[in-house]
């Protein structure tokens, strides 16, 4: 049970300030609470049992640059859609009610969490605890992470609903901007060291920046 605690709370400590726990604060503007719950929970549980289970294999097949990149790409995606949510007001709705949710949400944590510093965490903890614990460290990772995340999930729906119509949109959308810049940066780092992992991320927030003014214009043009 002592095993079961300390897992727990190192996994717990460990995703506080996460980039994910950030990201369930961005994905509360854009699906229903029910949703980010069965869907978090759903990713938190798949991959805390890869982790456990088949994580040094998937290091070996899927490269870590190539994890980083599509989910640099995703984090830019759903900064665009929150940009063109906050512009054309009228889709609001559409948004929360979209196809699959919950669907969404598990890809979103997925690529977000995989091959971040937890799943390292519970890699390392099925190492050393062996087989015959593998349940037990399961068990613990996938509490301790999806506790860290729920408050994470709280604080952006205390901030929709004590904050101005939009400011949550704005805040997703610059969380969003921001994660899809540094995972790029960190994707390519893995590639090739120094100034041009550097100049690859920055062209890529450039032509991110690009779209976002041209979806800004078209969006304003339209309202005239």
């Amino acid at each position: 049970m002592l095993l079961f605690f300390q897992i727990l709370i190192t996994m717990f400590i460990a995703e506080m300030g996460d980039k994910t726990q950030l990201l369930m604060i961005a994905m509360t503007s854009r699906y229903k609470l029910r949703d980010i719950l069965i869907g978090s929970a759903a990713s938190v549980l798949v991959l805390n049992a890869i982790a456990v289970g088949l994580g040094a294999l998937i290091s070996q097949f899927i490269p870590t640059w190539l994890i980083k990149i599509i989910a640099a790409c995703a984090f830019f995606y759903f900064a665009w859609t929150t940009l063109r949510k906050v512009e054309e007001g009228e889709e609001e709705e559409t948004v929360k009610d979209s196809k699959f949710p919950i669907l969404a949400v598990f890809c979103t944590f997925f690529i977000a969490e995989l091959g971040d510093k937890t799943q390292l965490t519970a890699i390392t903890f099925a190492a050393n605890e062996g087989m015959g614990s593998a349940i037990l460290v399961w068990l613990a990772c996938s509490i301790g992470l999806f506790a860290a995340d729920l408050i994470g999930m709280m604080v952006g729906h205390l901030i929709e609903s004590k904050m101005p119509a939009g400011f949550l949109d704005k805040l997703a959308f610059a969380i969003f901007a921001f994660f899809g810049f540094t995972t790029m940066q960190n994707g390519v780092c893995l590639l090739t060291a120094g100034w041009i992992a550097w100049a690859v991320a920055g062209a890529a927030a450039v032509l991110f920046a690009v779209v976002c003014v041209c979806t800004w214009r078209a969006a304003h043009t339209k309202s005239r």
